[in-house]
């Protein structure tokens, strides 16, 4: 399986929102659950929705796959036969949500039956029994499942395992922090505004309490420069129309963590690359490490992606910033199709991965992965590495990063290439990163995503 597309972080809003009836918001919600459960993407299921459903069907399947482990465990003592996919989907939306606090229970059972009616009737009477059933016995059932990892955590059982084996004194804390919402982080564009003028921009439009304080300082990490200013992180998201010249390109939104990808290397070394310098961003897409490099410095930037829809996205997003860079469609592991010959003076590498560390923004992610695709995606993270250093100048950097908690798309794979390859020196950067504030040395505060860093040199 690719990496998932990592379009920019959805805005989350209240199942409440909107005024579209519960019935008609579950109907959608139940789509989206079966179709995550057969595969496929809920990002690319969202955006199938009508404008008018997809805030709402949105909410509720956040809320809904965020738990649909312990409803999964839930419907299968309730329902041991699992009942026709749509149903089945209804049903576990309507548990997961019962296990909240979004709706007056009595009310979603009643609009859960009347959604099957209009979708499934002969199956209504099931549901109502089954939801009533759940209600009755809450404290029962709930207390029959506590055991069980995959109904307590809302992970698989080889996530969980895996992260055991990875962080045996923070894999309760990264499971814990995945089921978290997620805060909107926002990153300046300098070449318009200093992070200072645009915060009182946000303060002056109620976005922003005025005595909020620097909420994220991962930019001010020690391995990044320490003139590199802190990201603006907003507690509740708002539509990217309500920020203050985000047309204009005054403002992107990009989390914490992916915001130390562009200074760590236009900084590399302690050097800043020099203008006209050629930077190649390797798996570029969406575009948001593109659009910061340039930002940072008067670069010449070669923009690769192997898919050309989500090239569009980058050519989008440089366009709204009033940015340049040469976007080219093709396979980064096979650069004879697509390499002009001149050495790169620097490589940023944001290789496919599992997207394990962004499951706060993208809680499909967890139920779409099979353990067999760690593996797999190493062996996809090792061939482009290997295809793309003989591309970088002697003296050079290659940043790479991964948006991954899972130490074989990580370290391990720096490990073993440092190994294999003479003429790579590891220099310092940041590791792994992890979402949880108990990991991290507490001056830096991150409550970004989960990533990954390695910074490479090339020996002459």
């Amino acid at each position: 399986m690719s990496r998932p597309a990592r379009p920019s972080s959805p805005i989350e809003s209240s199942p409440q929102a909107g005024s579209l009836p519960l019935w008609q918001l579950l109907s959608g919600c139940a789509d989206a659950v079966a179709a995550v459960r057969q595969g496929q993407s809920l990002t690319d299921v969202l955006a199938a929705r009508r404008p008018q459903e997809r805030p709402g069907v949105q909410a509720l399947s956040f809320a809904v796959l965020r738990r649909l482990g312990t409803a999964e465990a839930l419907r299968k003592k309730l329902v041991p036969k699992a009942p026709q996919a749509w149903v089945d989907a209804l049903l576990l939306s309507a548990l997961a949500l019962a296990c909240g606090t979004e709706y007056n229970e009595h009310t979603l059972v009643d609009q859960a039956v009347e959604a099957a009616k209009r979708r499934a009737r002969p199956a209504s009477g099931m549901v109502n029994a089954v939801l009533r059933r759940f209600l009755r016995e809450r404290g029962e059932l709930l207390a029959g499942i506590e055991q069980d990892p995959v109904a307590s955590f809302n992970h698989p059982a080889w996530w969980i395992k895996r992260l055991k084996q990875d962080w045996p004194d923070h894999w309760q804390a990264i499971l814990m922090a995945n089921q978290e919402q997620p805060p909107m982080t926002l990153r300046v564009n300098q070449r318009h505004h200093t992070v200072k003028a645009y915060r009182q921009q946000l303060i002056d439009a109620g976005i922003l309490s005025a005595d909020a304080g620097h909420e994220a300082q991962a930019s001010g990490a020690p391995v990044v420069p320490a003139d590199q200013p802190d990201p603006i992180v907003l507690a509740q998201g708002v539509p990217v129309n309500r920020l203050p010249g985000f047309e204009q390109g005054d403002v992107s939104v990009q989390d914490a963590a992916a915001q130390i990808a562009a200074p760590l290397l236009v900084h590399a070394g302690g050097r800043t690359l020099p203008a006209g310098a050629r930077v190649l961003d390797a798996c570029a897409a969406p575009g948001g490490k593109t659009a910061h490099l340039l930002e940072l410095a008067d670069l010449a930037v070669t923009a690769l992606d192997a898919d050309p829809q989500r090239l569009v996205r980058v050519n989008e997003t440089l366009s709204r910033l009033g940015l340049s860079a040469r976007t080219i469609a093709a396979d980064a592991s096979h650069p004879a199709g697509w390499w002009d010959g001149q050495a790169f003076d620097a490589i940023l590498l944001d290789a496919p991965c599992s997207a394990s560390g962004i499951v706060r923004r993208h809680p499909d992610v967890r139920w779409l992965r099979r353990e067999s695709d760690i593996s797999a995606l190493a062996r996809t993270q090792d061939a482009i590495l290997d295809a793309l250093w003989p591309l970088l100048k002697p003296g050079g950097h290659l940043l790479y990063c991964t948006c991954s908690v899972f130490k074989m798309e990580g370290q391990d794979r720096i490990d073993a290439f440092l190994q294999r390859t003479s003429d790579a020196q590891a220099r310092p950067s940041p590791g792994h990163l992890l979402p949880v504030v108990e990991y991290l040395d507490p001056a830096r505060h991150n409550r970004g995503d989960g990533f990954f860093y390695a910074l490479l040199s090339k020996t002459t």
